[in-house]
């Protein structure tokens, strides 16, 4: 582990009942020949530098979200990675939250068709993020998307299986929670390279319990949340409901990390990419930006970024 507070590093190792090695000094810490694998968990205004020096020094990476908050870090992050080869994962952890993966294989199935239309929401009246708290502090935070709208959106791109090709979005800031730095509510509506629509927005203004909504309409059927229309049920009368853990908690200890990084060690074991690699979510990420962008200019935003 490595932290600016060995004191609360340690108290975090006993509280999780393990015993590791605490540095204060990254770079030693990347020398160190026992470290394999780094998890990038530090504000997100260090992901990318600190993600880029662990590559070079041959670490394979577990990112949590954002990678990076703008254009050039991304690109710099995304040579490091490429030039040493390492393997990737980007911490879209809710791709192992049982729902999504039940609609995703629904949606492979053909259970609703051909996908035309995708809407998610992540909204999320966090308590931490009180006024001077970093979240809420535009060059550390970066964005409501940057934050946590990423999930969403992410969501949205692998269940339409489609890559974003353009973004148009609006945000509000200034009514309620005035301490944000940034827009803290956006919608985004989006473009697929498959001719499917999509919409997502994210919001930590937001004053209601988390939310994290799917719905996916397809030309034989339609999801909601864990509620399915299908070809597949001629004769139904109602939805049919699929018991199962769904995305609707917003604290940390409920989201599945475990699976995630269990997949990240298969792959280094196996020599294959991740699922969910850098390389492989680029296009999520340039549309995390582009989203940011459209709202600056007030206009719609074209994938790939230049």
């Amino acid at each position: 582990m490595c932290t600016d507070d060995p004191v609360q590093g340690e108290a975090l190792a006993a509280e999780n009942g393990i015993w590791c090695k605490i540095y204060t000094d990254l770079d030693k810490m990347l020398a160190d020949p026992d470290v394999e694998i780094v998890l990038v968990c530090t504000p997100n205004n260090l992901h990318a530098k600190q993600a880029a020096l662990a590559a070079q020094a041959g670490k394979h990476l577990l990112i949590e979200k954002p990678v990076a908050l703008n254009l050039q870090e991304l690109r710099d992050l995304q040579h490091a990675v490429q030039n040493t080869r390492v393997k990737t994962l980007a911490s879209f952890v809710l791709r192992w939250n049982p729902f999504l993966r039940i609609a995703k294989k629904l949606i492979t199935d053909g259970a609703v068709g051909r996908v035309f239309m995708v809407e998610t929401c992540y909204w999320h009246s966090t308590p931490r993020a009180v006024p001077g708290h970093w979240m809420t502090t535009k060059s550390i935070a970066g964005s409501v998307f940057l934050m946590g709208g990423c999930h969403a959106l992410d969501a949205a791109r692998w269940l339409a299986d489609s890559d974003i090709v353009e973004v148009s979005a609006y945000g509000t800031q200034g009514i309620g929670k005035e301490w944000y730095e940034y827009p803290h509510t956006v919608e985004a509506i989006l473009r697929f390279a498959s001719g499917a629509t999509g919409r997502v927005s994210a919001s930590m203004g937001c004053i209601m319990p988390y939310a994290f909504d799917v719905t996916v309409m397809g030309d034989r059927g339609t999801l909601r949340d864990n509620r399915l229309w299908s070809h597949q049920f001629p004769g139904q009368t109602d939805y049919v409901t699929i018991p199962t853990q769904m995305p609707n908690s917003g604290l940390v200890k409920d989201h599945p990390f475990a699976p995630g990084l269990e997949h990240l060690i298969n792959c280094i074991e196996e020599d294959r990419e991740t699922d969910i690699s850098l390389s492989g979510t680029m296009n999520v990420h340039e549309a995390l930006l582009a989203i940011d962008r459209s709202v600056e200019e007030g206009g719609p935003v074209r994938l790939p970024l230049h």
